[in-house]
């Protein structure tokens, strides 16, 4: 499977999700005058998910470097020549809209979610990175690092539907793979083990629960629907729709959902099946 297809998205869907991010920007703007400044210039004054993505992006990430008004047309312009970002993008707020029960409205990870936003930022670097402007790729992961405390090395791979939860301290290195539909809570490090050169950092499969604190090591595999417990240590291959846990982590059982990552069910399922 490609982490960068599109999810299944068409423009169709991009303009539900739009049109609903409007409609609850309006709702905020009533209920809450005093944010209407920022959401005026988020959403409401923009024309499109792409121009909004931008805008709240280069909010949080301007810097005296590189000040909004040179940075938002830069992140605006990746957004609109390159409809397969917004598209992940679009499937990222959906995803968390419907798993995460402490959120209330899909307007919500756009306005204050920094996992989102670290994502966001993630598929604009990757591009960058794809394009060999790796100097730029470089800075913005760093920026994101800065304000998020989310550092995602450009060239990791990762699909949509993702949801990254809380985000705190999620590190992704150089050859990491995340397929779609993938739940990952805080402090989750998919590192390497040393100083080897090639594919050195972990595949996650679609469908996989990682628990919080979970560190997974070397070019290992989580299987299609595992589920990894919190402050695991993975240094092996996980089997498709396993749970694991420990230091090191072991098998402890099967995976009591098909899908881990939606129904986002953290406890461990330390039992097999018939």
């Amino acid at each position: 499977m490609n982490p960068e297809r599109l999810c299944g998205e068409t423009a169709t869907d991009i303009d539900k999700v739009w049109e609903t991010l409007r409609s609850e920007a309006l709702r905020v703007v009533s209920d809450e005058p005093k944010l209407a400044h920022l959401v005026e210039d988020v959403v409401l004054g923009r024309d499109s998910l792409a121009a909004s993505l931008g805008a709240r992006l280069s909010r949080r990430l301007a810097r005296s470097d590189m000040p909004r008004d040179a940075m938002e047309p830069l992140f605006t312009s990746m957004f609109q020549s390159r409809p397969a970002i917004v598209l992940q993008c679009a499937r990222d707020l959906m995803a968390i809209y419907d798993r995460d029960p402490a959120c209330f409205s899909p307007l919500e990870p756009l306005l204050f979610f920094k996992g989102f936003l670290a994502l966001s930022t993630h598929r604009v670097a990757h591009e960058l990175w794809r394009d060999e402007r790796r100097w730029l790729a470089l800075y913005f992961q760093s920026l994101c690092s800065e304000a998020f405390g989310v550092d995602i090395h450009p060239a990791a791979r990762i699909g949509c539907g993702i949801l990254l939860d809380h985000a705190t301290s999620f590190v992704v290195g150089e050859t990491a793979i995340i397929e779609d539909n993938v739940s990952i809570l805080h402090e989750v490090t998919l590192g390497g083990t040393g100083k080897e050169c090639g594919d050195r950092h972990p595949v996650v499969r679609s469908g996989v629960l990682l628990g919080a604190g979970a560190k997974i090591l070397g070019r290992v595999e989580i299987g299609t629907g595992a589920k990894v417990g919190a402050g695991s240590v993975v240094l092996t291959d996980v089997p498709p729709h396993k749970t694991v846990a420990g230091v090191p982590a072991v098998v402890v059982g099967e995976s009591s959902e098909e899908n881990p990552a939606i129904a986002m069910n953290q406890k461990l399922d330390c039992r097999f099946r018939d």
